[in-house]
């Protein structure tokens, strides 16, 4: 299982959100490089990032700083937020982006996924499932749809999406542990990278998931930027489990 810390853009600045709410933004440096290069000498084996301006208004003010993440570091940039185009993903892809994460518009517009799929390949693509109480969230999570995650996910997985990234909105930001029996769920249903985001607040907590089997990674955000989890510790510790559950297998 790998580690993947989390970069949230906000108008240039390093910022975190408590249950995706932009008025609980906690701004952490207008460095977002310093950052990313700490994440990478600490192990860290994917930057994820998310441009928090494309998530809730669909303008890619952050595609500057994207390309610098990119040229700068070693590990591959995961890519998030305002991917509701074939243009918007190319821009991201453009600028050398290892795959993009589409959200809203995978949920209102069946046949987006699959004209990204065709277009850039499944590898490429990535669809954020975003739940609350089960069902999908869209739009920065401000609004929940009568979409049920589950069948979200199985319809992902029959549009030949590469990778699924699952939130359950309930724990992110709010170091509380992440929802195990759900993600359990999407694991059963979905035949792809899952890799699971929101509520990891402690080194068992990483332990724990990484213990499930078929879970190909971990995003991990505010615990590594308030030090509640030690990166390194992190990644060390995700590698020990997933070779124990490995050996058992």
């Amino acid at each position: 299982m790998i580690i993947l810390p989390a970069i949230d853009l906000y108008d240039g600045q390093v910022v975190r959100l408590r249950q995706g709410k932009l008025e609980e933004k906690q701004v952490y440096s207008n460095d977002a490089l310093a950052f990313a290069r700490c994440w990478e000498e600490e192990g860290g084996n994917c930057l994820h990032v998310v441009d928090l301006n494309a998530a809730f208004t669909g303008e890619q003010k952050n595609l500057h700083i994207i390309k610098r993440l990119v040229g700068s570091l070693n590990i591959p940039v995961q890519v998030g937020g305002g991917v509701r185009s074939v243009a918007a993903a190319a821009a991201l892809l453009d600028a050398g982006a290892v795959r993009v994460v589409a959200g809203t518009k995978a949920v209102q517009d069946p046949e987006f996924v699959p004209t990204l799929t065709e277009k850039f390949g499944g590898a490429q693509v990535a669809v954020s499932v975003d739940v609350r109480d089960s069902m999908v969230a869209v739009k920065g999570w401000a609004e929940t749809t009568s979409l049920h995650a589950l069948d979200f996910v199985r319809r992902l997985d029959h549009q030949g999406v590469g990778t699924l990234i699952f939130t359950d909105i309930a724990t992110d930001g709010m170091l509380s542990g992440p929802n195990i029996p759900e993600l359990v769920e999407v694991l059963r249903n979905f035949r792809g990278q899952v890799i699971s985001s929101g509520g990891i607040a402690s080194i068992e907590d990483v332990r724990s998931l990484a213990s499930l089997p078929g879970l190909y990674g971990v995003i991990i955000g505010r615990a590594i930027f308030d030090g509640t989890i030690d990166l390194g510790e992190a990644v060390a510790a995700a590698a020990v489990a997933s070779a124990a559950r490995g050996a058992v297998g």
